[in-house]
């Protein structure tokens, strides 16, 4: 195994000083595999970050360092090398592990430790991983209890929510990937206020057996990288639809973009509103096509759709905790299962109804389109850690069930991150990874 300090091939096979934490998940699986490097130095390294940078993010609520090691240990003895082959990831605490507590941010599940692995968890370990620990959450994912996690560029601010601990541990290089996920916009505005990138994958591909569902129509899994090509390896382990073939990235000159203001474009503010021109801008000095395009009236009504939906499921979701323990259970989630917004069968069947006929149309603008553009969170992360930002840019994609990765893009006016997402089409997960490749560093140049 190389020193630290040894010099570390990057992405293009130069080689870069640096520490094993520090490198790409690309970079450090290629060294994994050449063996320049083992899962001990790299989850070792990882934790020396985590110590140094833990007390001001606090993005874990549950870390055994020596259980880390020991799985890195078991992995260094393989004979294979799975897709996530020596990879450190951090688990967000509503996903369950059976080593490791699962406690969903709730007084209710405090000290709660699952018979067995959430399947994504699961696959991980039968692909590699080194499961490191459980990061921080919104309560249940949903509601309730905020993460105590800060933005690891201001501990004033938010890293965004519901996915706090998995967002802030990858951008503070903690670990080179986290699994979020995403019913609203969990997964992609957290990105945004980080400066990390996120792919949602589309709906139902990734298996949700083993964490605690809000709604079963919207909640995905996803998760959270520093560089586009990273978000490739957990697409792999599961198996995303076109990842046997992997597409190449196709030269900029021939991708087709098509800039998204969206209906809630009202909401924007400035910030979010510059990262969208920014990006469009870049890419169409790098040579790429790229045009505005207003989405059809049914789209005005998909954001209360989405709620709508959301809501509905809500409040099977958590009935059983309504009914066994009612005086623990937050009042945001009593109301949700007593249906306190007052929605009626007819608006769900009508906000489903919708959904269809929006996922119809969007996916129709496919394949004359590589990619949509598109603004991923309002702005800059929010002071606070009790405001985890405003989904408006998100609940949207969420519902229409198509693949969101979400790329870093340029700072606001008190220098928070603020990025862009694109999206693809329904299963089109693998296309839109291969954009990301080629835009991602067209789009982030400069966003440090």
């Amino acid at each position: 195994m190389a020193p630290p300090g040894h010099a570390w091939p990057d992405a293009s096979g130069m080689g870069l000083t640096m520490e094993p934490f520090e490198l790409t998940a690309t970079a450090a699986l290629r060294a994994l595999h050449d063996g320049t490097l083992t899962a001990e130095a790299l989850t070792r390294s990882c934790l020396g970050r985590i110590a140094d940078r833990e007390p001001a993010v606090r993005a874990f609520v549950f870390l055994d360092a020596a259980l880390a090691i020991g799985q890195a240990r078991e992995v260094d003895k393989a004979c294979g090398k799975g897709a996530l082959h020596g990879m450190p990831i951090g688990i967000k605490d509503m996903i369950d592990t059976a080593d490791m507590p699962t406690t969903h941010n709730s007084p209710i599940y405090q000290g709660h430790r699952p018979g067995q692995d959430a399947a994504c968890v699961a696959i991980s370990r039968a692909e590699g991983a080194v499961i490191m620990g459980k990061t921080d959450t919104l309560e249940f994912a949903a509601g309730g209890r905020r993460a105590r996690t800060s933005n690891p560029e201001d501990e004033t601010r938010t890293p965004g929510g519901s996915s706090s601990g998995s967002a802030a541990a990858v951008a503070a290089g903690m670990v080179p990937l986290a699994y979020g996920t995403q019913t609203g916009g969990s997964t992609i505005r957290p990105a945004s206020f980080c400066g990390a990138y996120a792919m949602k994958p589309t709906h139902g591909v990734v298996s949700t057996q083993g964490f605690k569902r809000y709604s079963h129509t919207l909640d995905t899994i996803g998760w959270y990288a520093r560089a586009p090509e990273d978000l490739a390896l957990p697409a792999r382990a599961f198996r995303l639809w076109g990842m046997e073939e992997a597409p190449a990235p196709k030269p900029l000159a021939a991708l087709r973009i098509a800039v998204v203001e969206g209906p809630n474009w009202t909401r924007a503010e400035d910030s979010a509103r510059q990262a969208l021109h920014l990006a469009a801008d870049r890419l169409r000095r790098a040579g790429a096509r790229v045009e505005p395009l207003a989405l059809p009236p049914p789209f005005d009504s998909i954001t209360a759709a989405q709620r709508t939906i959301m809501r509905s499921e809500g409040r099977g979701a958590f009935l059983a905790e309504y009914l066994l323990h009612h005086a623990k259970l937050h009042a945001e989630f009593r109301d949700t299962v007593e249906n306190k917004t007052g929605i009626a069968a007819r608006d769900l069947v009508a906000a489903h109804d919708l959904a269809a006929e929006c996922r119809r149309l969007f996916d129709a603008l496919f394949p004359e389109l590589d990619a949509v553009l598109t603004p991923s969170a309002v702005g800059e992360a929010p002071v606070g850690l009790q405001n985890n930002g405003d989904p408006v840019f998100n609940a949207m994609w969420t519902l229409l069930h198509v693949p969101c990765i979400a790329i870093p893009c340029h700072r606001g006016p008190n220098g928070m991150p603020v990025g862009v997402q694109i999206v693809g089409p329904r299963y089109g997960d693998a296309a839109l990874l291969a954009v990301a490749q080629a835009i991602g560093p067209v789009i982030d140049a400069g966003a440090g």
